[in-house]
């Protein structure tokens, strides 16, 4: 459920380093939460972004979410199937429906986002309240 080679996020997105690129997307946890995804509103490619800044939403049947960049940089790929599959995003939420890709200006901020075990500490503790 929760990838250990990859890094999270507070607000349930997961990032996948390679290099000083990542690869972001929002986690299963969130996926299964929002239920059945219909819209994902992504940036421009070219377009620069900050940690915690809001770059795109993911709209279900059930409710609208921001989504927030787990780190700084510029966008240097979007994954443009999700224009008219966003379903991807539920069937896949680590594969097909990834979302961004980010050249990363301070590889040093992917120190800031949790671990597997650590995030998996947090959807528990949510869970219980």
């Amino acid at each position: 459920m929760f990838p250990d080679d990859l890094k999270y996020t507070e607000e349930h997105e997961w990032v996948r380093a390679k290099g000083d690129v990542v690869t972001i997307g929002i986690t299963d946890y969130a996926q299964k939460e929002m239920q059945d995804i219909v819209f994902v509103e992504l940036p421009e490619v070219g377009t620069e972004i900050k940690q915690a800044e809001e770059f795109g939403t993911v709209e279900s049947v059930k409710v609208a979410s921001p989504l927030y960049a787990p780190v700084s940089g510029e966008i240097t790929e979007i994954n443009e199937g999700l224009e008219d599959t966003p379903e991807f995003v539920n069937e896949d939420p680590y594969g097909s429906g990834w979302m961004v890709k980010i050249q990363m200006s301070d590889p040093n901020e992917l120190a800031d986002l949790l671990s597997a075990d650590e995030y998996r500490a947090l959807v528990e503790r949510e869970n219980e309240g």
